[in-house]
């Protein structure tokens, strides 16, 4: 007899004791996106028929995308600043499906749009949800996904955004072991620490990828997530040599 306990697992998780959120932004030339990037182009080059004798030899609709490879959600692999390193192709299968934590400093980060995310409060998660599991993906909510810009320019011209102390990844790399990062800005690195003259360049984005590990940038919908219990899957097209390329997250969470 067959087994057919996946199948069940399936539709369980179908039911009404699960919700599934997309993490990812809508790809188009409007996606929010890192500023050094063209917006998304879309070219048409078959139609559907119209009943000129051209048409004939292409009854369908395809588009010719150009596009950069850490366009909106996207996934970085190591290889995006590590020349020997892995690249998207290199990435096995069970490597996309994670125990997910979701680690809430919303409110600092409207308070102060150059938030950066340490250590200690790691612990102070810690302290109130459990130890942060083996293998599992760490996303910092920051509800920057509901900004018109991601780069949150002053006056000047100089970008605020918060992010990732790179002591932080270290420790959760060196000390829980985890699997992958995420976070809902284009930078794993807040702002002040990219555009500080004479600073090292984006110094926890060059760690997580030196450490074989990837990261999801651009993400969405983390607030629609509780801090642990949901599982996280990270999907991208096995291109080969790529350094990264538009991803698509979701998650699944027990409703509440």
């Amino acid at each position: 007899m067959a087994n057919n306990e996946l199948w069940k697992l399936v539709a369980d998780l179908k039911g009404p004791k699960y919700k599934w959120v997309d993490l990812t932004h809508e790809l188009s030339p409007e996606t929010p996106h890192w500023y050094g990037f063209k917006p998304l182009q879309q070219d048409l080059l078959f139609d559907y028929l119209d009943g000129t004798a051209e048409d004939k030899l292409a009854p369908m609709r395809v588009y010719q995308y150009s596009v950069a490879g850490q366009y909106g959600t996207h996934v970085d692999a190591p290889v995006h600043f590590h020349d020997k390193a892995r690249s998207l192709s290199e990435i096995e299968v069970d490597e996309l499906v994670f125990p997910l934590v979701v680690i809430d400093k919303s409110a600092e980060c409207a308070a102060n749009p150059d938030f950066i995310l340490t250590i200690d409060d790691i612990k102070a998660w810690e302290k109130e949800y459990g130890r942060i599991p083996e293998g599992s993906f760490v996303a910092f909510r920051s509800d920057w996904y509901k900004k018109s810009n991601l780069d949150n320019p002053d006056e000047n011209g100089v970008p605020h955004y918060p992010g990732w102390d790179v002591a932080a990844i270290k420790w959760l790399v060196e000390e829980r072991n985890i699997g992958a990062i995420g976070h809902e800005p284009a930078d794993t690195d807040p702002g002040f620490v990219t555009t500080k003259e004479g600073a090292y360049p984006y110094p926890g984005e060059q760690y997580i990828l030196s450490v074989d590990r990837f990261q999801i940038e651009v993400m969405r919908n983390l607030d629609q997530l509780p801090p642990t219990g949901a599982i996280i899957v990270t999907a991208f097209p096995r291109l080969k040599n790529a350094p990264g390329f538009p991803a698509r997250a979701f998650a699944i969470a027990p409703v509440e």
